[in-house]
């Protein structure tokens, strides 16, 4: 029995945040999340980070030769 009672305590509370962080969504009073940092890349570094990308891929599967 304690077992079920600590899991509907947990789902109680859990439904209480949630409609808490509603009610705060409705007013308008509700934390934003910070907006994510763009990262400005240049298509050449892109195009290398590709290349390498590939290439660790055919050393993965073993097509890679050596000389």
């Amino acid at each position: 029995m304690a077992v079920n009672k600590k899991k509907m305590a947990a789902a109680l509370a859990a439904v209480s945040l949630y409609l808490q962080q509603e009610e705060a969504a409705q007013a308008g009073t509700a934390p934003t999340m910070p907006a994510a940092p763009t990262l400005d890349t240049s298509h050449w570094g892109q195009s290398g980070r590709q290349e390498m990308m590939a290439m660790r891929k055919l050393i993965q599967l073993r097509v890679f030769t050596r000389f």
